[in-house]
């Protein structure tokens, strides 16, 4: 495979250096020369990572095509290049449907809507694909777990997901900046708070088939310190605020996603 990246920025490295520190490792790379500080890093750390001179060098030169840039300026960043009919386009950008994508990159066949996730670095977390792609599920599978969907509504709920991770470290800092209130070393009370969490996030993997909510009541012993907090937070509508929050997020995403009706603005 000759992959291309058209945009470099944190999840162009995160893919790369994942692919990179897999066992089979001999995808060539080559990235489009937007942000010069990541793509040199890449370029100098991989020997098979190279950096074109534009992105219409990338597309000349591979046949998987992986779209990275932001949303906001991706109409502009595609509307002058020239694709083919044989290349295979990924699209990373989940604002924009998969319609919308195979318009800006006609005369593509084939469009794959794939959305992986920073810690892909770490060859960790999952990445959904929409539609099914064999090939990309391979891909994507040797950095991660794979979930594959053919309906783009349930793509963008579970990437709604995705929306959350910001809100839980700041959840993690609460409980730190609480703890060094009461006397409690910054270093002794991040080692203590990643490792209880880390062992919480294997919970759901360790008791697959017991749900959240049953998981949630087995640890809130009755008249104990964790029913207490969860009471406490749900009377004062913590859960319900965040589900709205959900809601918002769900209908931006769904809004940018849906396919357009006039020229692209």
């Amino acid at each position: 495979m000759k992959l291309g990246f058209i945009g470099t920025g944190a999840l162009t490295a995160a893919i790369v250096t994942g692919l990179k520190s897999a066992a089979d490792n001999s995808v060539s790379v080559l990235l489009s020369p937007r942000n010069q500080e990541i793509a040199a890093s890449l370029a100098l750390r991989y020997r098979d990572v190279r950096i074109a001179p534009d992105n219409q060098a990338v597309l000349d030169s591979c046949e998987t095509i992986m779209l990275a840039v932001r949303p906001q300026i991706a109409h502009d960043v595609l509307a002058g290049l020239q694709f083919r009919r044989d290349h295979h386009v990924v699209s990373l950008i989940a604002t924009l449907s998969r319609e919308e994508i195979a318009a800006l990159t006609a005369p593509v066949e084939h469009v794959t809507k794939a959305l992986p996730m920073p810690m892909i670095a770490h060859r960790q977390g999952a990445t959904i694909i929409c539609p099914h792609d064999r090939r990309m599920a391979a891909f994507f599978g040797r950095l991660g777990k794979v979930i594959e969907v053919d309906d783009p509504s349930e793509f963008d709920a579970l990437s709604v997901v995705t929306a959350t991770f910001a809100s839980y470290f700041k959840y993690l800092d609460t409980i730190q900046g609480w703890l060094k209130q009461h006397g409690v070393a910054d270093a002794r009370a991040h080692d203590y708070i990643a490792t209880i969490f880390k062992a919480l996030a294997n919970a759901p993997e360790t008791t697959p088939d017991t749900g959240f909510v049953d998981l949630a009541q087995d640890y809130a012993t009755r008249g104990g310190i964790n029913e207490q907090v969860l009471r406490e937070l749900t009377a004062r509508n913590v859960f319900d605020a965040f589900a709205e929050s959900l809601d918002g997020v769900h209908r931006r995403i769904s809004a940018g996603a849906a396919p357009r009706t006039g020229p692209p603005s």
